[in-house]
């Protein structure tokens, strides 16, 4: 499963620096129109420490991380604009439409040489704008969906007339400003919502885009934030001020929809990404970082999608295969092979850290930490599995 997430923010954000410090890309930065449809597009591996020392182990032929794709649009038309009246285009929709996951950009930083769109800087303020804008370009699918379906009710077929219900109950939360998001749709419903594709019932997760000066502080004050309780979140965002404002900001809303917030300066990871790793990887130190805010998007998109890495090992290849939570062993087999699936016998299953405390599989066996589980057993992050099957049956 290669997770697809869609970069998007106001003109100015630092959507696209962004996506250079995810992919390495060095997709331009400047008069990257708002309103085009040109979008930047680029896969790039899941970093993933466990493939590197399992390869250590077993030095195999190749090692595979898992991948992500990174899909970078213009910026969204800010409240002054038509596209905000309008929802989005077709063509620009186009492009996030079938991504797995948002990350939405929100600038947090001030610089006089790259003006907000707006006159200032508003955290809050520009989430309600984004969400505004999607909330209204779900609202004229719904409404194009209840033009289709209200003239193929009138051949009496019942299923028509429950999803012209249906249909009009969305229209009517959107058109209050809810987002999809916050609405319950029984299971029968669901199916019809999944064909829709709206925008604000995919997973979000929020990027505060910070100054190099409060990158260190930005982090762990995100984290205090989906940690503390719930009645002490304002006054931690009452605490802060300045930029640390607007991050304890994006971080509040994030907590109130259930999603994650991370923190990055895009500007310097993207020029970071273009030093050699040992370089970055000291300046990186030298700020008290210890991994690039580009990797904690990744992690957080993976979180926000409730996905989790299982792997497998051996002399042929080290690999880290992606699955939701919750599958069970069957499931997993099958992203290797549908065949492994269908002829699915057993799973042999050890955890990572007791098979590198082992050295092998023999002497995670030996030790009883490797395990024979069956059709029922839920995958777990971290499991490292070998399945056996028979197709000729």
């Amino acid at each position: 499963m290669a997770l697809t997430v869609g970069i998007i923010g106001l003109p100015q954000s630092g959507k696209t620096s962004l996506f250079n410090a995810l992919t390495g890309a060095a997709a331009p930065t400047a008069g990257y129109a708002t309103g085009t449809v040109q979008a930047n597009l680029a896969v790039v591996n899941v970093p993933d420490e466990r493939v590197e020392r399992l390869a250590e182990i077993f030095h195999p032929l190749k090692k595979t991380l898992a991948t992500v794709e990174f899909v970078d649009v213009a910026g969204l038309a800010s409240a002054s604009a038509g596209e905000k009246r309008e929802g989005l285009s077709a063509e620009f929709l186009g492009h996030i439409r079938t991504a797995d996951a948002l990350a939405v950009v929100v600038r947090s930083f001030a610089n006089a040489s790259v003006p907000h769109p707006a006159g200032s800087v508003d955290a809050a303020r520009d989430l309600d704008d984004l969400l505004a804008t999607l909330t209204l370009t779900d609202l004229m699918t719904v409404e194009r969906r209840m033009e289709r379906t209200s003239k193929a009710a009138k051949s009496g077929d019942k299923k028509y007339q429950v999803e012209l219900d249906l249909l009009r109950r969305v229209q009517q939360e959107l058109e209050s400003g809810k987002l999809a998001s916050e609405l319950a749709f029984a299971s029968n419903e669901q199916a019809i919502i999944d064909e829709l594709n709206l925008l604000t019932m995919k997973p979000r997760l929020y990027v505060a885009n910070v100054s190099e000066t409060v990158l260190a502080e930005a982090g762990p004050l995100l984290e205090q934030i989906a940690q503390a309780a719930e009645t002490d979140v304002p006054a931690l965002v009452q605490a802060q001020s300045g930029e640390l404002r607007s991050v304890a900001e994006i971080g509040a809303r994030a907590r109130r929809e259930g999603t994650v917030a991370v923190a990055v300066s895009a500007k310097l990871e993207a020029e970071l990404k273009e030093l050699p790793p040992e370089d970055a990887a000291e300046y990186l130190e030298s700020l008290g970082l210890p991994q690039l805010g580009a990797d904690r998007v990744i992690q957080a998109g993976y979180r926000s999608l409730n996905l989790i890495t299982f792997l497998t090992a051996g002399e042929d290849e080290v690999r880290a295969w992606t699955v939701r939570a919750g599958s069970r062993a069957p499931t997993a087999a099958g992203k290797i092979h549908t065949d492994i699936e269908r002829g699915f016998i057993r799973a042999e299953v050890v955890r990572y850290e007791d098979l590198v405390a082992a050295g092998s599989f023999a002497a995670a066996r030996d030790r009883g930490q490797l395990r024979l589980e069956g059709k029922d057993y839920i995958i777990q992050d971290g499991d490292v599995a070998h399945f056996r099957f028979n197709v000729s049956k």
